[in-house]
């Protein structure tokens, strides 16, 4: 499995640093965003190491589905029942600041501190 041990979400995946987990199976980890957007946010990451949808190929379609697929079950699980927002970013100018591929998942009631 492809891994960066300077990135902070690989340190995550490999347990090296505590998360607040909501999902984990062989290729994703989802836990909460420690400092929240939304009432509900969460971070869906690859355990492999891909830096940002820049370096995305046609292999990685599958696992991109799986995360975007999942998504909707997890928040229904937190009790998010009234919408929800995804956000991917990608690089510096994209708003990008953990170089290690992850979508966002926002809800919960509103108002919301971004978005």
């Amino acid at each position: 499995m492809n891994h960066d041990p300077n990135c902070i979400f690989c340190k995550i995946v490999a347990g090296q640093i505590p998360s607040n987990k909501v999902y984990e199976d062989d290729d994703l980890l989802a836990f909460h965003d420690i400092n929240p957007w939304a009432p509900v946010h969460i971070l869906l990451v690859p355990k492999r190491h891909i830096t940002s949808m820049a370096d995305v190929t046609m292999e990685d379609q599958a696992l991109l589905g799986r995360m975007l697929a999942l998504s909707p079950r997890l928040m229904r699980e937190l009790g998010v029942d009234n919408g929800y927002r995804h956000v991917i970013n990608t690089g510096a100018d994209g708003g990008q600041e953990v170089m290690h591929l992850h979508l966002h998942v926002f809800g919960g009631p509103r108002p919301w501190k971004k978005g």
